[in-house]
């Protein structure tokens, strides 16, 4: 069995993950961090400044984190440290946040880091990587919608999806929302919406003359997110160390 440790284990994607993991015939979890204490699934959950001390009280194969930047930065760091595979599913990390956690990682541990873990969301990235390939000169548009407690915005998934299109397209500026008097240039638009309980919706409008395409994904559970982490905590277990993608873990091509 796999021995994971969760962090963010009492939010929602953390509940989420433990009940797909919990049901799972090859994963055991053996603890939980967050900003206090609790249990989790049979565990015990610590405050995150005892993350030390859980790690070497239960010694896991797996660190997944689905938490805040700052934090998933400290976990990373630390479950390096303690020779644990990382499983990231934290998005809005600044370059600097990302350069931190690949010097920790390389030489180390094996992470796989997604900004999203749908296996669906990635063939959808795979769809919208060929679209701005063949579709020259369309305007393009990227629109995502989450629930209204999502902190980053645009989506760790729109930015992605906005880097697929300019493997294909080449650089473009890309615009924020519009207001007042813009005419439409070269641009990618992206715009944003919160609101209610929206688990994930993401779309992508490739518009020319006389006609329209879009490419669209909804998650209409965590569940899909959850069971990608767990996907992935299976493949990365033995794998040498270094980051990896789930179009690794998928064994999707990758440009």
């Amino acid at each position: 069995m796999i021995k994971v440790v969760v962090c963010g284990a009492l939010g929602r994607m953390g509940g989420t993950i433990g009940k797909v993991f919990s049901e799972s015939s090859t994963c055991r979890i053996v603890g939980g961090i967050d900003l206090r204490e609790g249990t989790y699934f049979g565990t015990k959950v610590v405050p995150a400044s005892e993350i030390e001390t859980l790690l070497k009280d239960t010694e896991p194969d797996v660190l997944v984190d689905f938490t805040m930047p700052a934090a998933a930065v400290q976990n990373v760091k630390t479950g390096a440290k303690h020779g644990a595979a990382l499983v990231v599913g934290t998005t809005g990390f600044t370059p600097a946040q990302r350069e931190e956690m690949r010097k920790s990682i390389q030489g180390r541990v094996p992470a796989v880091i997604s900004s999203n873990f749908s296996v669906g969301v990635n063939i959808f990235w795979s769809l919208i990587g060929e679209a701005a390939a063949r579709l020259k000169g369309y305007d393009i548009e990227v629109i995502e919608a989450h629930h209204r407690f999502k902190k980053d915005a645009p989506s760790g998934t729109a930015k992605t999806i906005v880097e697929r299109i300019k493997r294909e397209t080449g650089d473009r500026r890309e615009i924020f929302g519009r207001e007042g008097m813009t005419e439409r240039g070269d641009e990618i638009g992206i715009h944003v919406i919160r609101g209610g309980d929206i688990v994930g919706e993401h779309s992508v409008l490739f518009a020319g003359n006389f006609e329209c395409i879009e490419l669209s994904h909804r998650a209409y559970d965590r569940a899909v997110f959850a069971r990608g982490a767990l996907r992935a905590t299976e493949w990365i277990t033995g794998k040498p160390p270094g980051i990896y993608t789930m179009e690794d873990v998928l064994g999707l091509p990758k440009k």
